[in-house]
């Protein structure tokens, strides 16, 4: 189902709402490294956050603002970032994903942890996003107006 939906009230609450679902997302992506949250729960947020729109907007809006070919790319950049991620630990001689085994000047391993752990909550953020959206954009079909 995509397209305008018929009430106004739904259309225009859809479409306020969805840029700041999609901040909210982000914000659990970015706070998931270190609190609760995390790549999974925030790319999901994030997905809704476009689907929205999709959902009770004109398809010309709602596919003009983020186009159909964003969900595979997000999702192909996600996997392929938390893979990278992984692999540096692994030639830097240490396990898959363990990022203290990566030297960078006088970095701390701890702060290494830190920063690592920030890189995979994107990236699978990112992979879920782009998994959401694409599951979506799949069952809907073509938009049916735009």
């Amino acid at each position: 189902m995509t397209g305008a939906y018929p009430s106004e009230v739904v259309r225009t609450v859809g479409g306020l709402l969805s840029p700041f679902i999609a901040m909210f997302g982000l914000y659990i992506i970015a706070h998931g490294h270190y609190g609760p949250g995390g790549g999974f729960a925030g790319g999901v947020i994030l997905a809704v956050g476009v689907i929205l729109p999709r959902l009770t907007l004109e398809s010309r809006i709602a596919f003009g603002s983020v186009p159909r070919e964003l969900g595979p790319l997000a999702a192909g950049a996600g996997m392929l970032a938390f893979a990278l991620t992984g692999l540096v630990a692994v030639l830097a001689g240490g396990a898959f994903l363990d990022y203290a085994a990566v030297e960078v000047g006088e970095i701390a391993a701890s702060r290494l942890r830190y920063l690592g752990i920030l890189v995979v909550e994107i990236a699978v953020g990112l992979a879920v996003f782009g998994a959401m959206v694409l599951v979506y954009d799949e069952l809907a079909g073509s938009p049916v107006d735009g």
